[in-house]
């Protein structure tokens, strides 16, 4: 099913009343605008999406019978007066079709001769629908501007504020509220003054006429009659016709504001990544909202399309690799609410809230390594990394008997590596585009250069750098992924062999001969995110770790004796798992896919489903022991302002639990079956697969611009042929992005690319009808 897109037009008001409650009045406030709107000769329309009960008291009935000439719509009705997932039981209505249905019709009054239009929800705020599902999350996706009608009886001074607080917490903007007058309770005084300070008017109406209790034929007459009056009179009051203009006013605004944005921050906004020599107004997405996979981004429409100004654009980057569970996740949003209420933030040197120790808890126990036993917080992935290298290099140095200020201390990695861009992390990476005009950079490590698993043309290789042919051998081919990943098969053979007696060598080269003394490996596990997307034959990094640990004596000092029965051996082995970690490729670790538990550990990105910055260390209790003295300054002096945010937090914690219980309840089985061949499934397959189909990686690997590809997990690599070379600095990715961002009739593409790699990735909520789209348009653009 195609995403909707947020409505938003330049001919068309269009407007959702919600209620405060059931029977609040929400027809009789939706008539009273439709009548002055017609009194204005502009053209009014009204769409009741779901209706149920009798159609004489249909509320589009209602409209059509008093509303003036307003154009009336009603998209499902039901007969039985009970609520729409009750009466939907029947028929089923699914909520996309439901969406879609609203945003076509909208979409074709926008393109008549309609100025002004409501979409009118049942019941209150949280009523379901035909799903059962909260309204207010069911048509979040459209984010019209709202119309709230709040209660004037008793009691309805809390639930019209709870009703406003339920919408504001989903995104929505409430442009004016209406209620009926009611002299005893006076809620509308009250109410004036509350949204008063909120900046949205509120407009007080006339209570409408009573209803008799039995309807005749002449007390029916006297009933329309009196109805008729009433909003002849009601509609042309200086309030109403006031409030209309300001939501005319407010609609212009909106897109005026949409229309400057770009040129606004290309004057104001240094961006990161970016050259901006070139640069121009044009070359920045503006992004009104995000809902689920998609941003809703303006000005992205083709000038043969004259649909909403907005339109949905997959979140291709998973907006920088942290979007986990959708956009404008109402679960995770309520549990920010929840702790912003509760804590806000609050100090945490020396002290606890429960969100911490919760998290801490939950982290181990997802991470499942049973060296971990401490976590420490930061803000993002590169503070996290500083952490852990401050970790890794205290406990060689006072293992091995070393004092970092008389000598260079370095650490060990892979070529390509990236930790993030505070100044010491960016010392644990080899000279690049990334840090060799940093003033204060200095490499200080020795990077493996390393075999890269890809599929080119419908097979999978593990492909050896040239200049180490000699010693790693040929490039080997595999029939499947899984079979890329039989550690305990391929450990066995000859290429475990080379690789193990290479990187022994090569170390033992670099201590003995030329005096380097190392502190901690490093590794991003099985892919290398922003070096380019660079999928490590995970052989390498296991024989890499293996030969770390399985030889202490390649980094212990002439007549210097480590200490004894240490739980880590060699070095300290520290995983980047910033990017690769919590399921971002279908586990909860990526050090499963190496069967490899590390010292430390840093998780990030995904943490908090990508709604709150948070970062944490794990490490071993003999890691934390290095640090435990009389000394003061043999603490980890390390911190920050919002360490254990207690809001992040809280948010991770249910982020966890979600993406954990949707890998046990089966949610993406489906993907499962497709990356499990029945004729290499055996007791010991691993567990590899990816939300990306296979038969899309066997196509497009064999199309003439790509070189390679590969997937696994929610990512997906594309690297185009580029005669140059490649590498970060290539531009070839540059035209398969253009593509994607003009896109088909669903929804166009949001991307980035690293070099000549372009790369997509998706949560791991998205619904594989998006993704199928997805994979139509690599199709179309590549084959």
């Amino acid at each position: 099913m195609a995403p909707v897109g947020a409505g938003l037009w330049r001919t068309l008001r269009a407007h959702q009343v919600y209620g405060a409650n059931t029977d609040v009045g929400k027809t009789i406030v939706s008539t009273v605008l439709c009548n002055a709107i017609q009194n204005q000769k502009q053209r009014a329309a009204f769409l009741k999406p779901v209706s149920t009960g009798a159609l004489d008291d249909a509320d589009d009935r209602h409209l059509k019978r008093y509303g003036a000439g307003t154009l009336t719509k009603c998209l499902y009705q039901f007969d039985e007066p009970v609520s729409p997932h009750i009466a939907a039981k029947k028929k089923s209505v699914r909520d996309d079709d439901l969406l879609a249905s609203i945003q076509k019709t909208l979409a074709d009054w926008a393109r008549s001769d309609i100025d002004f239009a409501l979409v009118e929800t049942a019941g209150g705020v949280h009523s379901p629908g035909p799903n059962g599902n909260s309204q207010a999350d069911l048509y979040r996706p459209l984010r019209l501007p709202i119309v709230l009608v709040a209660d004037s009886r008793l009691g309805g001074i809390s639930s019209s504020i709870s009703a406003y607080e339920s919408l504001l917490l989903r995104g929505y903007d409430i442009q004016s509220v209406l209620l009926f007058r009611d002299e005893y309770y006076q809620n509308h005084e009250y109410l004036r003054d509350f949204f008063r300070n909120k900046s949205i008017p509120l407009v007080p109406l006339p209570a409408p006429p009573t209803k008799p209790l039995q309807l005749d034929a002449d007390s029916r007459l006297r009933d329309e009659e009196a109805m008729s009056s009433y909003y002849q009179k009601v509609s042309q009051e200086s309030e109403v016709l006031r409030l209309l203009e300001e939501m005319s006013v407010k609609n212009t605004e909106r897109i005026e504001r949409l229309e400057e944005m770009a040129s606004r921050a290309h004057d104001l906004i240094w961006y990161p990544f970016t050259q901006h020599h070139g640069m121009s107004a044009k070359d920045i997405t503006v992004i009104d909202s995000a809902h689920d996979d998609y941003f809703q981004t303006f000005g992205s429409n083709s000038s043969t399309k004259p649909d909403s100004e907005l339109r949905p654009t997959f979140d291709g980057s998973a907006s920088w690799w942290t979007q986990g569970l959708g956009h404008g996740n109402p679960d995770l949003s309520l549990s920010a609410a929840y702790a912003a209420g509760r804590y806000g933030h609050v100090m945490f040197a020396g002290a606890v809230h429960e969100p911490a120790l919760s998290l801490a808890d939950r982290l181990l126990k997802t991470l499942d390594n049973p060296r971990f036993t401490k976590v420490f917080y930061t803000d993002n992935g590169s503070t996290g990394m500083e952490v852990a290298v401050k970790m890794g290099l205290r406990a060689a140095c006072d293992r091995y008997g070393w004092d970092a200020s008389q000598e260079k201390i370095n650490i060990l990695g892979l070529k390509g590596s990236y930790h993030g861009d505070t100044i010491g992390v960016m010392d644990c990476s080899e000279p690049s585009t990334y840090n060799r005009k940093v003033e204060w950079y200095r490499g200080r490590g020795h990077w493996f250069d390393f075999p890269l698993v890809k599929m080119v043309d419908g097979t999978w290789k593990v492909e050896i750098p040239e200049e180490l042919r000699a010693d790693l051998g040929s490039d080997a081919e595999f029939e499947s992924l899984n079979s890329v990943f039989d550690l305990k098969q391929r450990l066995k053979s000859d290429a475990g062999q080379r690789y193990k007696e290479y990187i022994r060598r090569t170390i033992e080269d670099l201590v003995q001969k030329q005096g380097m003394k190392f502190g901690a490996l490093i590794l991003e596990p099985v892919i290398l995110g922003a070096g380019g997307m660079l999928f490590c034959d995970p052989l390498f990094q296991r024989c890499l770790t293996d030969v770390v640990r399985d030889h202490p004596e390649l980094f212990s000092a002439e007549n210097n004796s480590p200490k004894s029965t240490p739980s880590w051996s060699g070095l300290p082995v520290i995983f980047d798992e910033v990017f690769t970690g919590l399921y971002r490729l279908g586990r909860p670790t990526s050090a499963s896919f190496l069967d490899v538990y590390p010292d430390i550990a840093v998780n990030a990105k995904l943490l908090t489903g990508g709604l709150i910055p948070l970062c944490t260390t794990a490490a071993s209790q003999e890691i934390f022991d290095t640090f435990s003295s009389p000394e003061k300054s043999d603490a980890l002096l390390h911190g920050h302002s919002y360490t254990a945010h207690a809001v992040g937090c809280t948010v991770a914690v249910d982020s966890l639990k979600t993406m954990t219980e949707m890998d046990v309840n089966g949610s993406w089985d489906g993907f499962r079956a497709d990356w499990t061949s029945k004729s290499t499934l055996v007791a010991s397959t691993p567990d590899v697969w990816s939300v990306w189909s296979q038969n899309l990686l066997k196509d497009i690997s064999c199309a003439d611009a790509v070189e390679s590809v590969f997937a696994i997990g929610t990512v997906l690599s594309i690297s185009l042929r580029d005669e140059q070379g490649g590498g970060y600095t290539s531009t070839v990715a540059k035209s398969l992005q253009q593509k994607l961002a003009v896109g088909g009739d669903q929804f166009n593409v949001h991307s980035r690319v690293l070099g000549n790699v372009l790369y997509l990735m998706s949560s791991v909520t998205s619904k594989p009808d998006s993704l199928q789209e997805m994979e139509r348009l690599l199709r179309v653009s590549l084959l």
